[in-house]
């Protein structure tokens, strides 16, 4: 997957609206990811505009301390068609730095109760600095795919985000 980017689609039985809701909340991130990564949201308060930062908890067995942050920054909102943010870190003078990835989803209306929705993760801005020491994407081919189904049950109300 040298390409920059991969991504996948699903169409969810929801309203753009109620799908694009979820997504606006940091505290559905976890369930949504599913891998167990993303913990928990730091900040909760729902993704209003473009710019907004966002922590999360995370973890990872790979990563040096095991249990980490990330701080995100809103960088797409068009609700409820598009929401996407940069993902990097806070550094200790607490400044932000983002490393060229970041998480995108868009939303098509099919109707008044269905939604295709496509995920994409990009690392094309990546320098070749992190590339050394970070592979990507860090996940495997079915991680987009199975993030859209567990969004897709989230939004039924068959899974409780918190």
């Amino acid at each position: 997957m040298d390409q920059g980017n991969v991504s996948a689609t699903l169409t969810v039985a929801a309203p753009a609206a109620s799908v694009f809701a979820v997504l606006a909340d940091p505290a559905a991130h976890a369930a949504i990811d599913g891998t167990g990564w993303v913990r928990e949201a730091v900040d909760r308060a729902p993704l209003t505009e473009v710019g907004q930062i966002f922590r999360m908890a995370m973890y990872h067995p790979g990563h040096p301390d095991g249990d980490y942050r990330v701080a995100n920054k809103v960088h797409v909102l068009d609700p409820p068609r598009a929401i996407g943010w940069l993902t990097g870190q806070e550094k200790d003078d607490g400044r932000l730095e983002f490393g060229g990835w970041f998480w995108r989803y868009d939303l098509t209306p099919l109707g008044p109760s269905k939604t295709e929705v496509t995920l994409t993760y990009d690392w094309s801005a990546v320098p070749p600095s992190i590339r050394e020491y970070l592979r990507f994407p860090p996940f495997g081919p079915e991680h987009l795919t199975d993030s859209l189904h567990h969004l897709a049950r989230l939004v039924s109300g068959s899974e409780d985000p918190a």
